[in-house]
């Protein structure tokens, strides 16, 4: 996805866990805007029964992301995906359809550029035990971490999207800085 001042992102609430599904019958109803979907995946180190297994976890449980160019017509794009199972609506509401603004936009934006799925963010840890984040996922969301679990190598962070807050864990992998490796 590329937004620039000719496209407009908008949010669609689908059901939870069917996000993949969902957007498979939409690129085979409507190839045309199929292609404009996105579902922002993160990927989480899942403890279960002892053993450690690579998950990938939907960052926006439930939503998925379509980009238009400012010349489409949205409605169409709404009375076409009302045919598909799990579609429940488009954001504000299906009367009301808006783009994503301001700070809306700029979290979703966050996690698309990033790609299909947000790896591991790079951190280390400074003299105050405090976490700095080299690069990755948990870049520039820095205020928003609300809890550090340094065994399990996540990251508590709250999103906010439209009027709702939730709470999603990103990982992360702890490097040494430079100037702890040459003090050895």
């Amino acid at each position: 996805m590329q937004n620039n001042a000719t496209t407009n992102i908008y949010a669609l609430q689908v059901k939870t866990k069917g996000e993949e599904k969902f957007i498979r019958q939409a690129r085979a109803l409507r190839p045309d805007y199929g292609q404009g979907l996105s579902f922002p995946q993160r990927r989480l180190d899942i403890r279960k029964g002892g053993k450690v297994r690579p998950s990938r976890l939907a960052v926006f449980p439930g939503y998925v992301f379509l980009e238009l160019s400012a010349e489409e017509d949205v409605k169409s794009c709404f009375w076409a995906f009302r045919k598909i199972e799990g579609f429940y609506r488009f954001l504000r509401s299906n009367r009301d359809i808006a783009p994503l603004q301001n700070k809306d936009l700029e979290l979703v934006m966050h996690f698309i550029k990033l790609g299909p799925v947000a790896e591991k963010s790079k951190v280390y840890f400074n003299e105050e035990s405090k976490i700095v984040v080299l690069y990755g996922p948990l870049a520039g969301l820095e205020g928003k971490i609300v809890k550090i679990d340094k065994r399990k190598k996540r990251a508590k962070v709250a999103l906010d999207l439209y009027d709702d807050s939730f709470h999603i864990d990103l990982a992360f992998e702890v490097i040494e800085k430079a100037s702890e490796r040459s003090a050895r």
